[in-house]
């Protein structure tokens, strides 16, 4: 209860392609990154909610000191990328050095909401008891099933993802430079014009697995890291009717409201696809 007290005052981001650029038609992750940015941005006090939980996960792994520590130093880039105070930051690495707050484990859950749709809930949790009833209630509630471990994942490819500034590079360099670290897909991605301090990044894509290879290659190369981090893409998508879209919305929604749950993927078609 402590440690959710705290987090709540430090509150809140394929197939390859060769020769990509701009002008080219956009793989799998483009598209989907695409219609998740115009759906479902968290709110900022659920995205600071999340830098603590990371925060917490990486110094009890690895140490509070970001240049030795990796999984630390990426999860800084990611607190800077959502205007995370630094204060706010500097004071969630003091707490999770203490050994008195408890570490947060990482769960996936998996099912169907109404219409046939699969569902990924990607948690952190201090307390897996609480957050298993939580989530099986709301797929209870709206009609849903919560399914067995493997159920719907294999519907998805689980990727990792770094954001570059994109001012003075060319795609089609940077690819050849990036290609031999793991980088499976590269495109422009447009700065929020609703934060003053975003700009124009680069989204690259590879493989869950060669997230460190990654981000040793972008260092190693000199590349500003604003962001980075994984996510489930779906290989199979479904249409819904808006009727059919309210039914799986009611669920989806109770899901990104709970403190525990850090992202939800489904399978549901964007229709403008």
């Amino acid at each position: 209860m402590a440690v959710f007290l705290w987090l709540q005052e430090i509150i809140q981001n394929l197939n390859f392609t060769p020769h990509l650029n701009q002008t080219v038609e956009m793989g799998r992750a483009f598209e989907f990154r695409k219609a998740r940015k115009m759906k479902r941005w968290s709110a900022m006090s659920k995205a600071f909610t999340r830098i603590g939980k990371d925060i917490v996960i990486a110094v009890k792994e690895g140490g509070p000191d970001p240049d030795s520590n990796s999984k630390l130093r990426a999860v800084i880039q990611n607190a800077k990328a959502v205007n995370m105070p630094k204060a706010n930051v500097e004071r969630a690495i003091k707490k999770a050095s203490d050994k008195d707050t408890k570490n947060y484990e990482t769960v996936l859950f998996e099912g169907y909401a109404p219409h046939g749709i699969a569902v990924l809930v990607e948690t952190s949790t201090d307390n897996n008891n609480r957050t298993v009833a939580n989530v099986r209630s709301y797929f209870t509630k709206y009609d849903g099933s919560l399914g067995t471990s493997g159920s719907v994942e294999f519907m998805f490819e689980h990727k990792c993802h770094f954001r570059i500034p994109a001012e003075g590079k060319d795609l089609e360099e940077l690819e050849l430079e990036l290609i031999d670290y793991g980088a499976e897909e590269l495109f422009l991605d447009e700065k929020d014009e609703d934060d003053d301090n975003s700009v124009d990044g680069i989204m690259i894509y590879a493989e869950f697995q060669n997230y460190g290879a990654m981000q040793n290659g972008l260092e190693e190369l000199g590349l500003e890291i604003l962001s980075s981090g994984f996510e489930y893409i779906p290989t199979v998508q479904k249409e819904l009717t808006p009727e059919q879209q309210e039914d799986v919305d009611k669920l989806l929604e109770k899901l990104e409201e709970d403190e525990d749950v850090n992202n939800v993927y489904t399978t549901i078609k964007d229709a403008d696809d």
